[in-house]
């Protein structure tokens, strides 16, 4: 082992030094289980067009050659294919989950190998990821990630989902360029905290002149969620964002086949795994009505429950009732429900106040946002003064019994059931959307990748989504999938509406 490895401190619970100098960290290399990830990537690949495309195109070219790029984002079977893409296109690639419970342990182990190494000689990716991390085990995850073994060549590109990696390059630079250390006291959550002493940790190891360099080196990032370009936005708005990011989230060909036809397959997927319970003729109330909230209202009518949704955008919310669905307020109707579901990218949506007048054993989850859409903390605090006993029925999926209502069995206290601990439902407690959705998202994100390392430094300090042409492109590659046969536009016609016969077909503006 290095001396790095045997020197440094370990950090917080995670019996690990904060820089361990480890080629990679997965739950399990054993042979099984890598050849299990293998040939799940084997069949994914032949269910993701776009991407299979991609490595056609430019696999000669090597677009992506000189590119190194740190990935954080969920490591499944998809991502996986994903990787091996860049990789295939030139890229050098580092990676980490951006979620404790969404790694699938056999493709972090078949990624790790590499299509041409064994388990016990890997030749693949840097892989710092398994399922069931702690707060403090995740971030050092995503520390060892955006440490890459020659510091004068680091990352020089970032693929983020929610902005973790991304969040923590800019305050680390930001403090050290303040000639200030982070404060744990100052954390508003467990995990904000975790953050804050993973930069109290990094400076008493590296001193104050670690994240500058390494921010500097990084020319570019592609964003995959709602709340990550959130976050670019704004830092854009307040002019402290680092490096341009392309906002691969409102491509058309990601949020609606990701956010909207993924949730329509993942989010019932994940209920069934998890309870097996009969969706069928339950109440469900589903908390916002964006592209995820409409995509897991499908999901769950798609079982004949009886869903309503609860909206605060009068559009969002006009469009539920033209799809003949009840919008209410949680308040009016907490107590009447089976099966609640968070997606509104907000917090507190659903409190310990709602929870106390929950039914027995209704389901809470959440597919929107971190776990604090759901008051998950204020839970853990009952816990700890005794009000609740937290059981855990199988690994993601707990009964939190209340001690002191009185409409549970034999007037007793009530239980409910929360999936995945609040956090992303569908890949806490089952394996998040299928391979030919992600194709779509990830096809974007590859190219996003090749137009940031290609010309980065054109975008400035800004936030962009890719333009039409290309939006159409990815929808173009996927459509042999389904055997669809596109008309072509004569000249004439091109002309009357104002278009090439090759597209863009609709303005910038137009909303699918």
């Amino acid at each position: 082992m290095s001396a790095t490895l045997s020197q440094s401190a370990h950090f917080l619970d995670t019996n690990l030094p904060l820089f361990a100098d480890l080629p990679h960290k997965v739950a399990d290399l054993s042979p099984a289980t890598v050849a299990f990830g293998r040939k799940e990537m084997e069949l994914a690949l032949h269910e993701m067009p776009g991407l299979l495309a991609l490595r056609e195109e430019f696999g000669d070219s090597q677009p992506l050659a000189g590119a190194r790029i740190m990935g954080s984002l969920h490591m499944t079977i998809q991502t996986a294919v994903l990787i091996e893409t860049l990789v295939e296109l030139g890229a050098e690639v580092r990676w980490v989950s951006c979620n404790i419970f969404s790694t699938q342990d056999h493709a972090a182990a078949a990624t790790v190998v590499g299509p041409e190494g064994t388990f016990d000689r890997p030749a693949g990716v840097s892989v710092y990821a398994w399922k069931g991390e702690s707060l403090a085990e995740y971030w050092w995850c995503t520390l060892q990630a955006l440490t890459w073994p020659n510091a004068e060549k680091g990352q020089n590109l970032i693929l983020d989902d929610g902005g973790d990696a991304t969040l923590l390059v800019h305050l680390g630079a930001e403090l050290e360029e303040a000639g200030k250390n982070a404060n744990p006291d100052d954390a508003t959550s467990d995990e904000h905290r975790v953050i804050l002493e993973t930069l109290v940790a990094v400076r008493a190891e590296k001193g104050d002149n670690f994240w500058r360099p390494l921010a500097a080196q990084i020319r570019g990032v592609s964003e995959e969620t709602t709340t990550g370009v959130h976050r670019l936005v704004e830092r854009a708005a307040a002019g402290t964002l680092r490096f341009p990011g392309i906002n691969v989230n409102d491509s058309v060909t990601k949020s609606k086949f990701d956010n909207v036809y993924g949730c329509r397959h993942s989010l019932v997927d994940a209920v069934n795994r998890a309870t097996d319970t009969l969706v069928s003729g339950k109440k469900a109330l589903v908390v916002g009505f964006g592209d995820v909230g409409k995509g897991s209202v499908d999901s769950l009518r798609g079982q004949y429950a009886r869903v309503a949704i609860a909206e605060v955008d009068p559009i969002c919310a006009l469009q539920a009732c033209m799809m003949g669905l009840d919008v209410v307020r949680i308040e009016d109707v907490v107590a009447d429900i089976d099966i609640f579901c968070t997606a509104t990218g907000n917090f507190n949506i659903i409190k310990v106040e709602h929870m106390l007048q929950m039914k027995h054993n209704a389901i809470v989850c959440n597919i929107g946002h971190f776990d604090n859409e759901i008051e998950m903390a204020v839970l853990e605090d009952m816990v700890k003064s005794g009000d609740v006993e937290k059981i855990e029925i199988k690994p993601q999926v707990h009964e939190w019994k209340f001690k002191n209502t009185t409409h549970g069995p034999k007037g007793g206290g009530h239980s409910i059931i929360v999936l995945a601990e609040g956090r992303l439902v569908n890949l806490g407690c089952a394996t998040g959307h299928p391979s030919l959705v992600m194709s779509a998202s990830f096809t974007n994100q590859v190219i996003a990748q090749i137009e940031l390392h290609k010309d980065a430094e054109s975008y400035g300090k800004t936030v962009t989504t890719l333009p039409k042409h290309l939006d159409e492109k990815v929808a173009r590659l996927h459509l042999d999938k389904f055997g669809a046969k596109l008309t072509v536009l004569s000249d004439e016609q091109a002309k009357y509406i104002g278009v090439t016969p090759a597209g863009p077909y609709k303005p910038e503006h137009y909303r699918y």
